[in-house]
């Protein structure tokens, strides 16, 4: 059964008095870069879990057919035969974590998949990307679009105008709206973490 989280009632005092420790958090990510790098076939396994975890994009504006085809054959085959090979992987199930496109392109990506035989989440960036710059109607409608047409992931804009001028109430309430326009899109697959860990622990032996 698929859990949607219902949200909350827009609160600030949950974050009106939340404050950051620059020097700590500089010092925090200095240090993570220190740290030992993994090796051998644990370096692999950690290579082939970071390609299951990228969405695989294309954004242009002159976006066609037959590039989001490439791109989503790329996503269904990352990584070359040979190398899965030496590693001991079936290349079956190691596949990007989504592709991203506009909502334009989406239709696009389901028709590839279908061709294929096989699929990725289809992501969509919407809500007037990259700007954000339009009516908050224009934007919900695109989400819908983008649902309607495959998407199972939405990439949005906030209302940067609003947050930039310390409206949060907005930015929450926008953000709500939005959240609503997914509620009957396509149940999330979660399948790819379970196979990404099951690949790890062949790589690691």
């Amino acid at each position: 059964m698929d859990f949607t989280n219902p949200g909350r009632k827009h609160d600030p005092d949950l974050y009106l008095d939340v404050e950051v420790n620059l020097p700590a958090v500089k010092q925090r990510a200095a240090a993570l870069a220190t740290r030992r790098v993994v090796k051998k076939n644990y370096q692999a396994a950690w290579l082939v879990r970071a390609v299951t975890c990228i969405d695989l994009t294309t954004l242009s504006g002159d976006d066609t057919y037959s590039n989001v085809h490439r791109l989503c054959t790329k996503a269904l085959n990352p990584v070359k035969p040979k190398i899965l090979a030496d590693l001991g992987l079936d290349k079956e199930g190691i596949t990007t974590g989504a592709v991203c496109v506009y909502p334009a392109r989406v239709a696009d990506c389901v028709k590839t998949f279908s061709e294929l035989g096989s699929k990725v989440p289809i992501a969509a960036v919407a809500t007037g990307f990259p700007t954000g710059q339009y009516p908050l109607q224009t934007r919900l409608d695109e989400i819908k679009y983008a649902v309607e047409n495959g998407a199972s992931e939405i990439d949005v804009v906030i209302n940067r105008n609003a947050a930039l001028t310390g409206d949060w109430e907005t930015v929450y309430n926008e953000v709500c709206e939005m959240k609503k326009r997914m509620q009957n899109g396509p149940p999330q697959d979660h399948s790819g973490d379970r196979r990404t860990r099951h690949l790890e622990k062949r790589v690691q032996g």
